[in-house]
């Protein structure tokens, strides 16, 4: 198969799971809230729709004028990491967010993917970042948003993240 050919179609895929998955997070959210959340980091969440919708139409436009053929690698890749996406949404359960909520009284999940890794939702957006253009021949893509995903993790979200953890835990004790 052309790589021209997939790309629509996977773009179209990936967007769609990102919008159902917002869904899932404003809904985890508002329960997070009505618990008695508090957000952290609301200033830098418009960087990551900039990012994604970036890294989306990057993938279709590059991937549409790429006349090579799909890369069965990258695709394997990409379609492995989605059982990993839902082992980590599943094991957050209603803590699973885009958003960085601290829920009073809640504990930090240690199990699942969270016994192998920090940041497992991380390491599979990572996979999709750079799998999902490069199936479709779309290399400039993946190495654009596979920096700018490492540099706004990197700088930004994951001291974000350590940083309300840590307030949260002196503010308990």
């Amino acid at each position: 198969m052309k790589a021209g050919g997939l790309a629509p179609w996977l773009v179209l895929g990936l967007g769609l799971q990102r919008l159902l998955e917002l869904r899932v997070a404003r809904r985890n959210r508002e329960w997070a809230m009505r618990q008695g959340a508090r957000e952290y980091g609301q200033r830098h969440f418009p960087l990551f729709f900039v990012l994604h919708g970036g890294w989306l139409l990057g993938t279709l436009l590059e991937g549409r004028r790429s006349r090579g053929r799909v890369s069965l690698l990258w695709l394997t890749l990409l379609l492995l990491a989605q059982p990993l996406r839902y082992w980590v949404i599943a094991t957050l359960g209603r803590q699973w967010n885009t958003r960085i909520l601290i829920v009073p009284g809640a504990t930090r999940i240690s199990g699942g993917p969270f016994k192998y890794l920090k940041h497992p939702n991380y390491a599979v957006v990572a996979l999709e970042m750079i799998s999902a253009p490069l199936s479709v021949g779309a290399w400039r893509t993946a190495l654009v948003a596979s920096l700018c995903n490492a540099a706004l993790l990197r700088l930004i979200r994951i001291p974000a993240e350590e940083w309300a953890l840590a307030e949260y835990q002196q503010q308990q004790g």
